[in-house]
């Protein structure tokens, strides 16, 4: 491997490595600061906090972006074992990475194909360690001149070459340390507790919670409170997955507090489907928000609202139109979706109306009790909002 390729991987892993540690801060923030706002949460489809609150932003609970800081580590250290070890395992380095890269490419494709055919978002940061590991794939790929059969029977003999350099093996041991501590104490998202509540926010979390709620901008809204002390009003796109994401993890939250205190806390939706046609300010990125909208305002009439919800929330890969409304027929039992189609549409794009009014951008976007909240809060910090919200509302 020349010196030229050897710095440009080096390049590569160093640039790699700065997005999955920016990456890694990002996430930590989601978790535990309930108003951060990330610096890469760009539109409605660019957007790092949908990709790492997705199932595809942790594996075990760990952040991607630490498994990925890791492997790029390894890259680097490798690289410079090329740059300075004996001819031998330089001559092995190559293949090393090559192989390493191939592996990861199988990774990166993957988490590509759901942050584009699931998700309907793109993370920046994700893209530009995609980018350096295509770019290490390439760059390894035609430094390699070992084949690829030889390298397990290489791997033994390399090793015993790097133990008798007892800097090799101090890089070893402290790489190998590193990246165990950084595995086992990297903070988790919280996980419910037995009952299925959301874990408890710590008190300084609560504080900067309340004081937000307390010194919000209230909007007012013309919509119907019915007697309850919270009114939470959800814009809502049932083909955007953290739409989808918000309504599994908030449903328990509601549960609990309709049994604690029936009807103190009411949950209202309000149609935004990111689709121009029914949207005037989205663009095509919901190809079947409009007909999902529909959908369930037609199958409410036959008492199937919830079941309608429920399926489309978790059917949204491959949803078209038209599979839409043969779910609306089967799940709905709305028998005349086309005929009525239109008409129902007046009243999507009313509530659509409504949050351009309300500078409504993106889905999901509440408002809870008039304080306007972009995105999904973590459930912690929902539920927290909630109770602050009954805690101060005047007695009845």
């Amino acid at each position: 491997m020349s010196k030229l390729v050897a710095r440009l991987i080096l390049a590569l892993a160093g640039v790699g490595l700065v997005a999955s540690v920016a990456a890694a801060y990002v996430h930590y923030q989601i978790l535990y600061d309930p108003l951060y706002t990330s610096f890469c949460d760009i539109s409605a489809n660019v957007s790092c906090t949908d990709v790492y609150q997705s199932r595809f932003g942790t594996f075990a609970g760990i952040p991607v972006s630490i498994f990925g800081g890791i492997w790029f580590v390894a890259a680097g250290l490798l690289t410079l074992a090329g740059m300075f070890a004996g001819p031998q395992v330089r001559e092995s380095i190559p293949g090393y990475l090559f192989a390493m890269s191939t592996l990861a490419l199988a990774v990166v494709l993957y988490l590509l194909y759901a942050s584009v055919a699931i998700l309907g978002a793109l993370c920046p940061m994700c893209l530009l360690t995609d980018a350096a590991i295509v770019g290490i794939f390439i760059l390894s790929g035609t430094a390699a001149s070992v084949p690829m059969t030889a390298l397990p029977r290489r791997i033994g003999q390399d090793l015993r070459a790097l133990v008798g350099s007892p800097k090799a093996v101090a890089t070893a041991v402290l790489f190998v340390t590193a990246a165990a501590s950084t595995l086992a104490f990297f903070p988790r998202e919280a996980a419910p507790d037995a009952g299925g509540a959301p874990p408890v926010p710590t008190a300084n979390q609560r504080s900067e919670l309340e004081q937000f709620m307390a010194t919000a901008t209230r909007i007012p809204l013309v919509i119907p409170r019915d007697g309850a002390k919270v009114l939470i009003v959800k814009f809502n796109d049932f083909q955007c997955p953290a739409c989808a994401g918000s309504w599994e993890a908030y449903k328990p939250i509601l549960a609990k507090y309709e049994a604690q205190e029936p009807g103190a806390v009411r949950m209202v939706l309000r149609d935004y489907p990111l689709h121009s046609g029914c949207n005037p300010r989205s663009s095509e990125l919901h190809a079947a928000a409009c007909e999902a909208a529909v959908a369930v305002r037609l199958a409410r009439e036959h008492n199937r609202g919830e079941a309608m919800e429920e399926w489309l929330y978790t059917h949204q890969p491959g949803m078209t139109p038209a599979i839409v409304r043969q779910a609306a027929r089967e799940i709905g039992q709305v028998t005349d979706f086309d005929a009525r189609y239109a008409a129902t549409l007046e009243l999507v794009k009313a509530d659509v109306a409504l949050g351009n009014q309300l500078n409504v951008g993106s889905t999901p976007t509440f408002f809870i009790n008039g304080v306007k909240v972009e995105g999904q809060w973590a459930p912690q910090y929902f539920d927290q909002a909630i109770a602050y919200e009954l805690r101060s509302a005047p007695a009845q």
